[in-house]
């Protein structure tokens, strides 16, 4: 198994990691951390960790402070199969594939959850066909890459 194409999105709006810390030393949640809590997350944003910034599909960092489950839940369901759907077309148009050619998506996410899942919704923005195999791993955090080539590999092992 090998990776033929590869494709990226990002979320419109960036922020660096001044202004990310910035914007949460106002919020009340991060004032009421320990005073060690607080000093490892400004360490996290303003020390030398090699990110520079970050993207948010947000419309102001403010707007992520609403961290309620249904307003979580909203916000993943408005972005999430736009970024994925544009990653997406991007990776086939480096292999030189189209949609219909795929036999499945897998898509991994720890940001969010929808029903049916995120693949059902990438797979309608990119057309794929009804019998490719749609596979949602929810929750492995930032080493899904590993699982899901595992589970690639399985299924181009057992010939489907």
């Amino acid at each position: 198994m090998f990776i033929t194409g590869l494709g990226t999105a990002l979320p419109p709006r960036r922020y660096t990691q001044t202004e990310i810390w910035r914007s949460l030393e106002t919020w009340d949640h991060v004032q009421q951390l320990a005073p060690r809590s607080r000093a490892i997350l400004k360490k996290v944003l303003l020390g030398d960790s090699g990110i520079e910034a970050r993207h948010f599909a947000l419309e102001s960092l403010k707007e992520g402070f609403t961290v309620t489950p249904d307003a979580m839940a909203v916000r993943f369901a408005k972005h999430a199969p736009a970024l994925a759907a544009e990653a997406a077309t991007q990776a086939l148009r480096d292999a030189g594939l189209e949609a219909a050619e795929m036999d499945g998506v897998i898509i991994s996410t720890c940001t969010g959850y929808l029903c049916p899942g995120l693949t059902s919704y990438v797979g309608e923005r990119l057309g794929l066909r009804p019998q490719a195999v749609a596979l949602d791993l929810v929750g492995h955090g930032c080493g899904a890459a590993l699982p899901n080539m595992r589970v690639g590999q399985a299924l181009i092992s057992s010939g489907r």
